[in-house]
C-alpha cells in the first residue's frame, strides 16, 4: 500500500495506483482502491470507501461511511457554459452509496454555489446529479436518472428507471416519479406522477404505509387530495379556493399542511397537472 501523509490516521488504506493529494483530508479508516484520483480540497470522513477509478475533485466533501463504486466522478465542474471557476462546492451525506459510472457536479455562482446529495441515500448505476441540485435524506434514485440544474427532491423521494428531471422542478418529500418520465414541473409531497410527459395519478400510499402512518391519516390525505383534485379538474381561482379550503378542514393533519404549503410555495416550474382515472390500481388509491 501507499505510504500516507503524516497527516493521515495510520488506519487510511490507499492502493499504489492511487492518487491522492497531500493536502486531502482524510479520516479514519478510509480505503482508497486502485486507479483513484483525490484532489487537494477533497475532505473523506471516517470509513470511507471508494471501489476502483473513482475521481473526486473540487471542494467536496464525503460524509462518513459512503461507499462509491467503480468510475464514478463527485464534484467535477458543471455543465454550464456561465460556469468561469468560481469555487463552489458538493456534498455527500454520510453513509450513502453511489453505484457505477454516477457523476454529481458541484454547484455554479448563479446558484447556491453547492450541489447535495443527503445522508443514507442511494443513487444507482449511471444516474446524473447536476449542479445546484439538492436532494434530501434517504432518496432513492434508480439507474439511468437524469436531472437539469437546481433540481430539489425531498427526503424519501422514490426517482425510478431512466427518469429526466427538468432544471429547477421540485419533488416533495417522499414523493414517487415513475420509470421513464419526463418531470417538467412540480411534483407534490407524498405525490405519485407517471406517464411519458409527468401527469399526478395520485398520492404515494404504499410510502406512506410503510413509513407507520394509520389509516385515519391515510384517509384523510385521500379526502384532501380528491378536495385539490376532483376528477373535473379546474382553473386556477378555483384551486386558490381548493387549498384555502384543504388548510381550514384539514389543519390538524401536518402531512395535509405540508401538501398546501409545497403548492402555494413560488415555483420556476409550475405544478404538474393530474390525471384521475376511473379506475385507479391499489398503487396510487389503495389505502
Amino acid at each position: 500500500m501507499k505510504q500516507p501523509s503524516a497527516e493521515w490516521p495510520r488506519s487510511v488504506s490507499i492502493h499504489p495506483s492511487a492518487i491522492v493529494a497531500p493536502e486531502a483530508q482524510l479520516g479514519e479508516n478510509v480505503q482508497i482502491g486502485p486507479w483513484c484520483s483525490v484532489g487537494p480540497d477533497v475532505v473523506l470522513g471516517k470509513n470511507v470507501r471508494l471501489h476502483s477509478s473513482v475521481v473526486i475533485d473540487g471542494i467536496t466533501v464525503i460524509g462518513d461511511g459512503v461507499e462509491i463504486y467503480p468510475f464514478v466522478t463527485v464534484g467535477m465542474a458543471p455543465q454550464d457554459l456561465k460556469y468561469r471557476g468560481e469555487p463552489t462546492r458538493c456534498e455527500i451525506g454520510e453513509r450513502t452509496v453511489l453505484r457505477e459510472n454516477v457523476t454529481i457536479h458541484r454547484g455554479t455562482a448563479q446558484g447556491d454555489g453547492i450541489t447535495r446529495v443527503g445522508a443514507h441515500c442511494l443513487v444507482m448505476a449511471n444516474a446524473h446529479v447536476a449542479h445546484d441540485c439538492v436532494i434530501g435524506d434517504g432518496v432513492i434514485i434508480v439507474n439511468n436518472v437524469v436531472m437539469g440544474g437546481h433540481v430539489e427532491i425531498g427526503d424519501g423521494a422514490r426517482i425510478m428507471g431512466a427518469a429526466a428531471l427538468h432544471q429547477f422542478v421540485r419533488i416533495g418529500r417522499g414523493a414517487l416519479v415513475g420509470g421513464v418520465c419526463g418531470v417538467e414541473s412540480d411534483v407534490i409531497p407524498y405525490g405519485s406522477v407517471l406517464g411519458n410527459r409527468a401527469r399526478l395519478v395520485g398520492l404515494h400510499w404504499i410510502w406512506l404505509r410503510r413509513q407507520g402512518v394509520e389509516a385515519p391519516e391515510i384517509q384523510a390525505m385521500r379526502r384532501a387530495f380528491r378536495i385539490l383534485y376532483p376528477r373535473q379538474g379546474g382553473d386556477g381561482a378555483v384551486l386558490e379556493s381548493r387549498l384555502a379550503e384543504v388548510k381550514r378542514d384539514f389543519a390538524d393533519i401536518p402531512r395535509v399542511q405540508e401538501i398546501v404549503a409545497f403548492m402555494e410555495a413560488p415555483s420556476r416550474r409550475g405544478l404538474v397537472r393530474a390525471i384521475r382515472p376511473s379506475a385507479v390500481t391499489s398503487e396510487t388509491e389503495g389505502a
